[in-house]
């Protein structure tokens, strides 16, 4: 066996045991943010939607149902690294990968996946659910694509970083609560930023999530405030800038080898 074939088997396993984790454990995993985002449509959508008439051209429901699709896989890609990466810290089997034969960019590259693959499959949960509410139709099956592959991977990397940095359990939801829930609320999933003063308008182009969540809407409906081009190169060098930075973390063993 060559030492692709040894990387590759590194990898696979790192994937399959994070896989195995979030399905064998899915009324935690899959179930609630399932039931979460059916009371969003019916109390957003149709109780309140109702009231609030069109958004942006269209039904309030059908205007919020992206957003809605987007922040359930931005939290479950983030959930899913931040919990399983603290957790091999805490019960100390993490240093078993880290004097294993292989680098750090393969330890890397499987948390990610497996929260890439988490962030999707609740996606297609909640998307199932969405149909049931909504009237979508797929305007950009590429922007769709793109960006989801793009947040789940940026979040997941997040989880990451703060799994690293953490200490003890209450750490992994510090940045959850008080940066990721302010952000993703203030990202565009509820309203229109073309509501916005000029001001805070401007201030929500500093937002990342504004141009994952508006992407993901074009690819829905055909319609966004941000240009799509600049929304993906804006969260490609997000991508970028935290994978080299988690990176850089795992070869100085920061929070594991202190």
């Amino acid at each position: 066996m060559d030492r692709r074939e040894v990387l590759l088997v590194a990898f696979a396993t790192i994937v399959r045991k994070e896989v195995t984790r979030f399905v064998r454990i899915w009324p935690q995993t899959i179930l609630p943010p399932a039931v979460s985002m059916t009371l969003y449509f019916v109390i957003f959508g149709n109780l309140i939607g109702a009231r609030v008439g069109q958004m942006g051209g269209f039904s309030y429901i059908d205007f919020i149902a992206p957003g809605l699709i987007m922040m359930s896989v931005m939290n479950n890609a983030y959930a899913n690294v931040v919990s399983s990466f603290f957790g091999a810290k805490f019960q100390h089997h993490i240093e078993e990968m880290l004097v294993a034969p292989m680098p750090n960019w393969v330890i890397l590259a499987g948390y990610v996946t497996g929260g890439v693959l988490r962030g999707l499959a609740v996606g297609i949960v909640v998307t199932v659910i969405a149909m049931f509410f909504t009237q979508l139709r797929v305007s950009s099956a590429a922007a769709v694509a793109g960006i989801l592959m793009l947040t789940t991977v940026l979040f997941s990397l997040g989880g990451l970083v703060n799994a690293i940095y953490a200490k003890k359990f209450d750490d992994i939801s510090i940045i959850p609560t008080f940066v990721l829930t302010p952000l993703i609320y203030l990202g565009g999933v509820f309203y229109s930023i073309d509501l916005l003063p000029r001001l805070w308008r401007a201030v929500s182009y500093a937002n990342p999530i504004v141009y994952m969540v508006d992407t993901f809407r074009f690819g829905l409906l055909g319609a966004a405030h941000v240009h799509v081009g600049t929304a993906f190169a804006v969260v490609s060098l997000f991508v970028l800038a935290l994978g080299a930075y988690a990176l850089w973390l795992l070869e100085n063993g920061t929070g594991i080898k202190s």
